[in-house]
C-alpha cells in the first residue's frame, strides 16, 4: 500500500516509523511465537523495573495512591502478560474443525495470523492499563505496535515513552506523543487496525478517518452504566461494592456505576448505608483525604460540578476547584431529562431514581443507549435472569460491581454506542489476529457430479445441500 507523506517534520517522522514497522512486519520476523514471548517478557521486565516511577506519575497525574495504582493499572498488566505468555502458543495453533459431507476427502483449519501494524490509542482515566493490555494483544498475536497515551496525563505519558524507547525497538513498538494533532496524523497512516478507548466523539472521528481507508477498529467507549438494586438485595453488602466501584479513580472510570436504580422500598436504607461506607473508606471530609483522587483538570472539573444542580444532594456535594476534588455524592429527586441523567458523568456523582416494578427499571434504562456496564445486586434468581437477559449491555456483574473488567477469561467490550470488538486473554489475541480459514482437498480421488455435464449432479447436490 502506499500513502502520501505528510508535509511537517512530525508528521514525516511517524509516517517513517509506521513505514519501518510495516517493513518489518512483511520480513516475518513477528510470526514465530519465541519472537511474541520474548517482547512480552520484555514488556514485564519493564513495567516491574519502572514500577515506582509509573505509581508517582499516576500520583502526579490524577492523585491515584498506591494500592489503587496497583490494583487497577500496575497489577493487572503483569497479570495479563503472565496469562497470555502461558497460552499464545496454544492460541496460535492451527485448529482443526469438522468438514461437512458435501466437502468429502478435505480437511479444514483455521490459522490466527496477525494483522500487521497497529495503532493504539489510550485514554487519560487508566493511562497504564488501558493502552499496555492491548499492546499485550497485540504483540501476542504478533503485530507491531504504535502507541498514542493521552496528553491529559503527561507524567505517564512521559513514562509510558520512556518505557517504550528503553524496551523495544521502533520498528516493533514505537511510542507517539502530542495532542490532537498528533492522532489526527496518525489517523492518516496505513494501518492494519486501530484500537481506540475513549469517548464517543473522538471514537466516531476515528472510526470515520478509519472508513475512508477500510481499516478495522476496535473501540472502547463508555456510557450510561445502571446500577439496579433490588428490595431483597444485601444492602450494607452493595453499599460497600457499589461505593468501591463509583469512587476509584474519583468515579473517573468508564465502567462505573452511572446512576442507581434502586426500589423504592429500600431506597434511604441504601443511601444511608453509602454515607456510612464513604466515611469508612475517606473519612469526614473526602476532600482532604490524601488517597482520595481528584479530577483529571479544571475543564473536566467544571463539567462534573455542574451536574451538582441537577437534584437535590442528600449526601455530599462539597467541590473544591483548587484541589480539583469533588466529594462523593448522592443525588435524589433527579429528573429523567437532567444533564446528570443524560449525559456520562465520569466523575462522583450518583443520581438515584426510585421504581417499583421491573417493567419501570427497563424503561428507564431504555431511555438512555445500550450501556458498557450493568450491575444487579439482587437475592431472586428469576430477578437477576430477566435484568440480564433483556437489557443489552457490554458486560457486568450481579451482585458486584466493576471487577468484571479483571478477569482475562471474560471479554471486556460494549455494543452499539458504547463500543464495539472486545478484547482481555484470548478475546485480545482474536481482535488484533486475522482468522484465516484453509480447506486442503485430496487428489486421490474427484467427484465428478459437482462438475457441470453430470447427469445425477443435480440430484445428488439436492440431497446433499438440503
Amino acid at each position: 500500500m502506499t500513502f502520501t507523506i505528510p508535509e511537517s517534520a512530525a508528521d514525516i517522522e511517524l509516517s517513517q516509523i509506521v513505514q519501518r514497522q510495516r517493513d518489518f512486519f512483511l520480513s516475518g520476523a513477528t510470526r514465530e511465537i519465541a519472537y511474541r514471548l520474548k517482547q512480552l517478557e520484555k514488556l514485564r521486565e519493564a513495567v516491574v523495573r519502572l514500577e515506582p516511577e509509573l505509581l508517582a506519575a499516576l500520583r502526579s497525574d490524577l492523585n491515584k495512591p498506591e494500592t489503587e495504582s496497583y490494583a487497577l493499572e500496575i497489577g493487572p498488566v503483569l497479570s495479563e502478560i503472565s496469562f497470555a505468555s502461558r497460552r499464545v502458543r496454544k492460541w496460535a495453533k492451527p485448529k482443526r474443525v469438522r468438514t461437512p459431507i458435501t466437502h468429502f476427502g478435505s480437511s479444514s483449519r483455521v490459522r490466527y495470523e496477525p494483522l500487521g501494524t497497529s495503532l493504539i490509542i489510550g485514554p487519560w482515566n487508566y493511562p497504564v492499563q488501558l493502552i499496555l493490555i492491548p499492546t499485550i494483544a497485540a504483540l501476542a498475536a504478533g503485530n507491531t505496535v504504535v502507541l498514542k497515551p493521552s496528553e491529559m496525563a503527561p507524567a505517564t505519558s512521559a513514562m509510558l515513552a520512556r518505557l517504550v524507547r528503553e524496551t523495544f525497538s521502533p520498528e516493533a513498538v514505537a511510542l507517539a506523543e502530542g495532542g490532537a494533532e498528533t492522532s489526527q496524523a496518525l489517523l492518516q497512516l496505513p494501518f492494519d487496525h486501530i484500537f481506540y478507548t475513549g469517548n464517543a466523539t473522538v471514537g466516531r472521528i476515528i472510526m470515520e478517518a478509519a472508513a475512508k481507508r477500510l481499516i478495522p477498529v476496535t473501540l472502547e467507549l463508555g456510557g450510561k452504566s445502571p446500577c439496579i438494586v433490588h428490595e431483597d438485595a444485601n444492602i450494607e453488602l452493595a453499599a460497600r461494592r457499589i461505593t468501591f466501584g463509583k469512587l476509584a479513580n474519583a468515579g473517573q472510570t468508564c465502567v462505573a456505576p452511572d446512576y442507581l436504580l434502586v426500589h423504592e422500598r429500600v431506597k434511604t436504607k441504601l443511601i444511608e448505608a453509602i454515607g456510612q461506607v464513604i466515611e469508612s473508606f475517606y473519612g469526614a471530609d473526602p476532600i482532604a483525604h490524601l488517597n482520595y483522587g481528584r479530577i483529571v483538570n479544571a475543564r473536566h472539573f467544571h463539567r462534573v460540578a455542574a451536574y451538582l444542580k441537577d437534584g437535590n444532594v442528600v449526601y455530599g456535594g462539597r467541590s473544591d476547584e483548587s484541589s480539583l476534588k469533588i466529594a462523593p455524592t448522592l443525588l435524589a429527586d433527579v429528573a429523567p431529562d437532567a444533564p446528570v441523567m443524560r449525559e456520562e458523568i465520569f466523575g462522583p456523582i450518583l443520581p438515584i431514581i426510585t421504581y417499583g416494578n421491573i417493567d419501570d427499571v427497563f424503561a428507564i434504562v431504555a431511555a438512555n443507549e445500550k450501556p458498557l456496564a450493568l450491575y444487579v445486586f439482587s437475592e431472586n434468581k428469576k430477578f437477576q435472569d430477566e435484568i440480564i437477559g433483556r437489557i443489552p449491555f457490554g458486560g457486568g456483574c450481579i451482585n458486584d460491581a466493576v471487577i468484571h473488567l479483571g478477569t482475562p477469561y471474560l471479554p471486556f467490550g460494549g455494543i452499539g454506542p458504547s463500543g464495539m470488538g472486545n478484547y482481555h486473554g484470548e478475546y485480545g489475541f482474536r481482535t488484533f489476529s486475522h482468522c484465516k480459514a484453509v480447506l486442503k482437498q485430496s487428489n486421490r480421488f474427484d467427484l465428478p457430479f459437482r462438475y457441470p455435464g453430470s447427469k445425477l449432479g443435480p440430484k445428488i447436490i439436492r440431497k446433499l445441500l438440503r
